[in-house]
């Protein structure tokens, strides 16, 4: 099994226990706090990965243009992509948001091809669509306010679509600000980015906390101690997702880590004690599909 593989799977499973935290901390925290804590506690993780792999390898890579403008992209494309799909939960029918925010594999696979030239075949599209109709299928609950294109296209929907185009945009930029440097392995320029982006994301919303949302950012502060056990598992996943998408094209890291929805499964039915319902189960079985379909297309299980 490739590299890239492995990485993806870890860093979904890792994704997975982060959001499992952050639910946990949701009655501590608004939504703005629980965002920020990924990014405030993770910083110290992700500073230290990259010096480890700097003293490891003996280099630091030497930042560029390019870098420098992709990575700042990525790290606010990243925070409108949260706030956007947080916004969609203050509607009612914030389910079909939901689901429009899972076609992300799809929209990263969009940009990753305008930015980056690199479009997905047919198989690995097909893959992709079926992943993200499993993972839409489980999203998209019956209910809420409103029928008709009304629900389908309504405020909702549009904060749903913004957000998924959001995190396609910051995962094709990561995937090439981590190109744009010169020296060094995957695993060197994907610590270094990492490491600056989570910084740039600190410090943009800790700024904005600090202006409009204080009392958050004291109860961010005050929250310390799961904070730091949610920053870990997210600087961790990050490396991850960083590091794979150097290996390999960002549809397919993407596309690849909708298996996050196992896990999900997994954690709703053994840790919430929440039941899956029929659809969930045949959502699995498509995500399941799509990524067998994405291994063979890429050659993922190549030894």
């Amino acid at each position: 099994m490739e590299a890239w593989v492995l990485i993806t799977i870890a860093a979904a499973f890792l994704q997975n226990a982060r959001s499992a935290l952050q639910r946990m901390l949701k009655g501590r925290l608004g939504g703005a706090g629980a965002t920020f804590v990924r990014f405030g506690f993770g910083l110290p993780f992700a500073a230290l990965y990259a010096a480890a792999v700097w003293s490891w390898q003996g280099a630091i890579p030497g930042p560029t243009a390019p870098w420098a403008l992709f990575l700042t992209l990525g790290a606010i494309a990243q925070i409108l992509a949260t706030a956007a799909l947080l916004a969609s939960f203050s509607h009612e029918n914030f389910a079909v948001g939901t689901a429009y925010s899972k076609t992300e594999p799809i929209q990263a696979a969009v940009f990753g091809a305008v930015l980056l030239g690199e479009a997905p075949s047919a198989v690995a599209s097909l893959a992709i669509a079926v992943g993200v109709a499993g993972v839409v299928l489980m999203s998209w609950k019956p209910g809420g306010d409103g029928s008709g294109l009304r629900r389908y296209l309504g405020p909702a929907a549009l904060l749903g679509l913004g957000s998924a185009a959001l995190f396609g945009v910051s995962a094709a930029a990561y995937r090439a600000a981590s190109l744009s440097l010169t020296e060094g392995d995957a695993m060197i320029r994907a610590a270094t980015t990492l490491a600056a982006a989570t910084a740039v994301q600190t410090v943009l919303m800790g700024a904005w906390m600090a202006w409009r949302a204080p009392k958050e950012l004291r109860a961010v502060g005050a929250a310390w101690r799961p904070g730091l056990l949610v920053g870990f598992c997210g600087a961790a996943a990050s490396a991850g997702w960083f590091t794979a998408m150097t290996l390999e094209p960002v549809a397919h890291v993407r596309a690849l880590g909708q298996v996050e929805i196992l896990f999900t499964v997994l954690v709703s039915a053994f840790v919430f004690r929440e039941r899956p319902s029929a659809r969930d189960l045949f959502g699995v079985a498509l995500v399941v599909l799509g990524v067998l379909l994405l291994l063979r297309a890429t050659g993922g299980l190549a030894l």
